[in-house]
């Protein structure tokens, strides 16, 4: 009976990790110089002037993250160019398990993806119509890291 209460207990204790103590996880996160690359042109975009950072949980699972959008008057060839040689002077490595044509790497423990807005994809974020962000390239850049 030992044994199983034991074992209980721990099972217990994975699902019920939260957020707590992961502040300066979050911060470091929030402060790593690739969310700072970007094309010359590409300016942050209207309304997410800051890093969107913190942390989530979910069945035991803890992810910190971090995250900025920007919008781009060119093309996606030349965001995609932009980071794959930010990232390999950063250096992140190209995600072995994504589609080769996605821009995720990985570094440590840590993920890196880019991300093409659309007008669809915003709609679904409850962003609404942002031709500032859905023509020419506009994209979001996040850094995720399981804990």
């Amino acid at each position: 009976m030992f044994v199983t209460s034991a074992l209980t207990g721990c099972t217990l204790m994975n699902l019920a990790r939260d957020c707590e103590g992961t502040d300066a996880q979050v911060e470091e996160m929030a402060a790593l110089d690739i969310l700072d690359s970007r094309p010359d042109e590409a300016t942050v975009a209207r309304g997410f002037e800051e890093v969107d950072a913190g942390c989530w949980s979910d069945s035991g699972d803890v992810m910190v993250y971090a995250e900025r959008t920007y919008a781009f008057p060119g093309t996606r060839a030349e965001v995609t160019a932009h980071y794959r040689a930010a990232a390999q002077q950063d250096g992140w490595s190209p995600d072995p398990e994504a589609d080769p044509d996605d821009l995720s790497f990985v570094k440590e423990t840590k993920s890196l993806q880019i991300v093409f807005l659309t007008a669809k994809l915003l709609a679904e974020e409850g962003y609404g119509s942002r031709p500032d962000l859905s023509t020419g390239a506009g994209y979001s850049i996040s850094i995720g890291s399981y804990e």
